[in-house]
């Protein structure tokens, strides 16, 4: 269902109702209460050198009050993997955060971010330049040196946000990470669904992240969302990082051609 909303403003944008405007202040203080429970227990398990699963829980709770239910296919690797996802919005990251407790690499210009700057470094976030080749080519030693750990990495290789329809072209630099990768490591493509949810979550366009979150969180009803797991491959039986980022490509447009054509393979 949609969001509520109810006549325009003069910048032909429809204002928000009433009950929009509930759900927005009813979620936002969620995700306050969900965050000031989490971060002392986060800097607890700190302060003691341990794990810390709150970073995880958090962004799962940051899904779930925003009304995802999110559901997995397929055979996910736990460990020693690259994830490769499709991208439609910045509320992937705690949907497959959530779902998987991994780390992103994602563009650096998100670090500055209020709030969301701060949470990505919380989670390990690797940032990255993707306009600058000098910055790319140095944070490569960064990308492999974060493989060495056990946790998995999800890239965005779109390198931004689509419609969730199609896929844009991927692009390969980051991939140079694994030639050769630095320890057996696998690559799993992932595909990102929000089913029929889908236009009411994209961000893309020259939308604020802030007008696409007021969105979201306006939003009635439930996102049926579902992160398939596809079959995953050794990097090292690619020859280079374009062979590599071709074949995640391959595999996650196939994917989502046979849902759209009501075959599912997974």
């Amino acid at each position: 269902m949609a969001y509520p909303l109810t006549g325009r403003d003069n910048t032909g944008q429809r204002p928000l109702s009433i009950v929009g405007l509930f759900l927005i202040g009813l979620r936002v203080t969620a995700i306050g209460i969900s965050l000031i429970i989490s971060l002392p227990l986060h800097l607890l398990w700190r302060l003691f050198r341990l794990p810390s699963p709150w970073p995880r829980l958090f962004l799962k709770l940051v899904a779930l009050n925003s009304g995802a239910i999110v559901k997995t296919r397929g055979k996910r690797l736990k460990q020693d993997v690259f994830y490769v996802s499709n991208h439609i919005s910045w509320f992937d990251i705690p949907v497959i955060a959530g779902g998987t407790g991994c780390t992103f690499i994602a563009k650096d210009d998100i670090a500055s971010w209020p709030v969301i700057g701060w949470l990505c470094r919380t989670n390990k976030t690797i940032f990255v330049s993707r306009t600058d080749r000098m910055k790319v080519s140095g944070q490569i030693g960064v990308i492999r040196e974060a493989i060495e750990e056990k946790y998995p990495i999800t890239v965005f290789p779109e390198g931004t946000t689509s419609d969730g329809l199609g896929l844009l072209p991927f692009k390969p630099s980051l991939f140079q990470a694994m030639i050769p990768p630095p320890k057996p490591i696998m690559v799993q493509p992932m595909l990102l669904r929000y089913g029929k949810a889908t236009s009411e979550i994209a961000w893309v366009g020259d939308e604020p992240a802030a007008d696409n979150a007021k969105r979201l969180f306006a939003r009635i009803g439930i996102i049926q969302t579902t992160l398939y797991f596809l079959e995953p491959f050794d990097p090292a039986d690619y020859g280079d990082r374009k062979a590599i980022c071709a074949e995640a490509q391959r595999r996650i447009a196939n994917a989502l051609s046979a849902f759209q054509s009501g075959n599912p393979v997974v």
